[in-house]
């Protein structure tokens, strides 16, 4: 088994598009970590976020608005030998973006950032009233930097290219 790097934006998107939900990394003014996970939606290299309009991490993205979004799938525990401990690994694909955060103020585009949100995780069309919409605090993060690794790849060619057109063939949930 090895470790790849993917550069193909198409397997990149499909690992992100599989997603259930991301990690979102921040740092707070006393230079301590923060990790949350979250609900996301996905279009065109940006992410979108949502949130209470208040908070911990509203204060920390205010006054650091530099984020690191985790996306992890298909992690799965495997081995060589069952009795040989240094055998066991664990397999998965994985997406790292970093970005900054721009809020979405405008409500139009609010609207249409949790339309892309909600369409990560349903087919179904949405109303958004104005108290609700107000209400969410909205994340826009382009991704500046992405890195994309497989863990536990087959060696064996043949079954690496099956697999990444797989993953193509089947984004989403």
């Amino acid at each position: 088994m090895q470790t790849l790097n993917h550069t193909d934006k198409e397997v990149i998107e499909a690992i992100i598009l599989k997603a259930n939900i991301c990690f979102v990394g921040v740092v707070d003014p006393d230079n301590k970590p923060y990790v949350l996970p979250m609900n996301y939606g996905y279009k065109d290299g940006v992410i979108y976020l949502h949130s209470a309009p208040e908070g911990r991490l509203i204060d920390i993205v205010d006054n650091n608005p530099n984020i690191c979004i985790t996306f992890s799938i298909d992690n799965d525990l495997v081995f060589q030998h069952p009795e040989v401990a240094c055998s066991y690994r664990m397999t998965s694909k994985s997406v790292v973006a970093m970005g900054k955060v721009q809020w979405i103020e405008d409500m139009d585009e609010k609207r249409e950032a949790l339309d892309i949100l909600m369409q990560t995780y349903s087919e179904k069309k949405f109303e958004y009233s104005d108290p609700a919409v107000k209400n969410v605090k909205m994340w826009k993060v382009s991704m500046d930097e992405v890195t994309c690794k497989e863990f536990g790849a087959p060696h064996d060619e043949y079954k690496l290219k099956r697999n990444l057109e797989e993953l193509k063939k089947h984004p989403g949930k």
